[in-house]
């Protein structure tokens, strides 16, 4: 009788350990409600239109073009995304990209352009975002691991993102 009780108490013990596994294994990532300032969202419509690029546009102040919806998960912040990318400025000065494999993230840590543009298409999907600086690095220089500035503040971002995956 005291092993059935020792046994018993291991179990209920486990399994209080594993709900407590499941609580801190929850999302730490909200939905943003950053909206892009008017000023911002001018800049962005300006060279949309100097460019002759239709997109549309999120609450938030982000721009997009859908190239292709995809047919898989749609992520939301909480997800994992695995994505090819280039990131440019408006200039066409590319600051970032994928090279060979694509990369995997956790949309909620990324920039508040990406978890609002990405919403938008599904595993398999491309997507073009137009971001707003306040929706990336905002008012920040971004450097590289020289100290060089690779996206100086206040930049208006351009992704190509190929949604790879979703978990």
């Amino acid at each position: 009788m005291r092993k059935m009780y020792v046994f018993s108490v291991i179990i209920a013990f486990v399994f209080a350990l594993s709900s407590c596994s499941k609580k801190e294994a929850e999302c730490p990532y909200r939905e943003s409600n950053i909206e892009a300032p008017e000023s911002e969202t001018a800049l962005v419509e300006q060279y949309l239109s100097n460019k002759g690029i239709t997109a549309q546009k999120d609450a938030s102040g982000v721009y997009y073009v859908i190239d292709n919806e995809g047919s898989g998960k749609t992520p939301d912040v909480c997800s994992q995304i695995t994505v090819h990318y280039t990131g440019s400025l408006v200039n066409g000065v590319v600051f970032d990209e994928t090279e060979g494999d694509p990369v995997t993230f956790y949309l909620g840590g990324l920039i508040t352009g990406w978890q609002k543009g990405l919403k938008y298409i599904n595993e398999g999907g491309r997507i073009q975002l137009f971001i707003p600086p306040s929706l990336a690095y905002g008012n920040k220089n971004r450097t590289d691991e020289n100290g060089n500035v690779v996206i100086p503040a206040n930049s208006i971002l351009v992704f190509v993102l190929d949604l790879v995956g979703v978990e």
